[in-house]
């Protein structure tokens, strides 16, 4: 294993990282439904591309076409027995990519949500939840990547699972959540309670922040809560290029490479050390947000106003934190007991 990642972290004012992943392999063919880690050994060449793509984009990093590589994720398309050949294949073509790159470049292991609800709300123990998100690690690590990266998490159970997995496997890791419910994830996660949790970890994540959501202007609302915390711990921000519409049979996120440009050099001002895109996100996007970053000089964080008149408005009008937000839970839970 390179110590690439921690060295570009160290050297650089903010790191790009890449874009999207599901968006720019349906553009290549890819069914909805089919798993995308099949592809990994089935059109290696396609996902070569795909990591070349952001490599010349101008990203410092990229993640690993491995989302879904957990055997309870690959299960549903009958590949749980596959996940260290899917995993460990889908890192060594990242790795060979990185390695032909003129500069230095990182390769993050993509972690995603096993999809399984965990104990005691749901059926997924702890100790089955360590073993499989080790297993998948394990296999990215044979396959080189620098960093393991969990992304798209809602629950606490699941990140702390994840940390104690990559422990295992001696990894060092970063972590994102999905903040997509009024400023919380679908666990009710805030992002005030994501930077007391990786605080907690052993080992913590060299860096943490959010990924997906709802749009560009939320998460950059939640970026500004993590650093809000006080945090040395460098922050991480991927948002979704705009807000996705359904066109013509496709969902199309309407977000322009100028949009993003804005975004990303907001995202460095309100905290974040580490700025990609997530759903949406082309070559194109990271062109202009990598333009952007080397150009505009930084600034002081922008207000919430200046955020909604540059990238649109928010989804809600809280960020999950604070008095209104919790006269909002009241109002809610007030109105379950009476639909009771």
């Amino acid at each position: 294993m390179t110590n690439t990642f921690e060295t570009l972290l160290n050297s650089k004012d903010a790191l790009l990282a890449d874009g999207a992943t599901g968006t720019n392999l349906f553009n290549m063919g890819l069914q909805s439904g089919d798993a995308p880690e099949l592809w990994n050994v089935d059109e290696p060449k396609k996902i070569t591309a795909l990591y070349q793509g952001s490599v010349d984009a101008g990203s410092d990093l990229f993640l690993t076409n491995t989302f879904g590589g957990t055997a309870a994720r690959l299960k549903l398309h009958d590949a749980h027995r596959r996940v260290r050949e899917l995993n460990r294949a889908g890192a060594e073509l990242g790795r060979n990519v990185a390695d032909r790159a003129s500069r230095k470049i990182a390769v993050a292991g993509s972690v995603g949500p096993t999809g399984e609800i965990m104990e005691p709300v749901g059926e997924l123990s702890h100790a089955l939840a360590v073993e499989m998100f080790h297993e998948q690690a394990e296999a990215l690590k044979e396959g080189g990547v620098d960093v393991l990266w969990l992304e798209t998490i809602s629950a606490p159970e699941e990140f702390r699972a994840a940390a104690e997995a990559f422990k295992l496997a001696d990894m060092p890791w970063c972590g994102t959540m999905s903040f997509d419910t009024a400023g919380r994830t679908m666990m009710g996660v805030t992002s005030s309670n994501m930077a007391q949790l990786v605080e907690e970890l052993d080992p913590a994540p060299i860096a943490y922040g959010a990924n997906c959501g709802t749009g560009a202007s939320d998460i950059l609302r939640t970026v500004l809560g993590f650093a809000a915390q006080g945090t040395d711990r460098p922050i991480i921000s991927k948002g979704n290029a705009g807000i996705p519409k359904y066109v013509d049979g496709h969902i199309h996120y309407d977000g322009t490479p100028a949009l993003m440009a804005e975004y990303a050099v907001m995202a460095r001002d309100c905290g974040a050390k580490i700025i990609g895109g997530c759903c949406g996100t082309m070559p194109d996007h990271l062109r202009a947000m990598r333009e952007a970053l080397d150009t505009q000089e930084r600034s002081d964080a922008p207000s919430l106003e200046r955020i909604e008149a540059v990238l649109g408005p928010f989804s809600s009008q809280s960020d999950g934190t604070g008095d209104e937000a919790e006269a909002g839970e009241r109002r809610n839970r007030r109105s379950r007991r009476r639909a009771s």
